[in-house]
């Protein structure tokens, strides 16, 4: 079994983490997390520091788990890396963070989350941070 899992240094990527922590847990599943830039903007704040992927990958190794971190360079937007990552790995779970957004916002920037709901061929688990 793997999870895929979208990841940026937020709440909302802390969140994802922990949820595709806990999922692989229950089921002996391989983590596969991915980290991409914002539209080929690698100075971005959604792409990683060299910091966090090693928190990240500690996390998981704490958590007994099988697991990669992928940080593509190709420019590919995160929703077309994630669906990508869960297509090559036969993905059984992807998992992301999701945060509030108003209508307006949605329709002006697009979103990660909706295209890769919408576009899955897996169950996709969509989580909030704790309040």
């Amino acid at each position: 079994m793997t999870v895929v899992v979208g990841y940026v240094p937020t709440p909302e990527g802390s969140a994802a983490v922990d949820a595709a922590v806990e999922a692989a847990q229950r089921t002996g599943a391989r983590v596969v997390v991915v980290n991409t830039s914002y539209h080929g903007d690698y100075a971005h704040p959604s792409f990683a520091t060299e910091q966090d992927i090693d928190a990240l990958d500690a996390q998981l190794a704490q958590a007994g788990l099988e697991h990669e971190i992928r940080r593509p360079l190709d420019g590919s937007g995160p929703a077309t890396t994630i669906l990508a990552a869960a297509e090559e790995t036969k993905a059984d779970l992807i998992v992301i963070g999701i945060r509030r957004r108003s209508p307006v916002g949605k329709l002006l920037t697009g979103s990660t989350a909706q295209q890769v709901l919408l576009e899955a061929d897996c169950p996709v688990l969509a989580v909030k941070p704790r309040a």
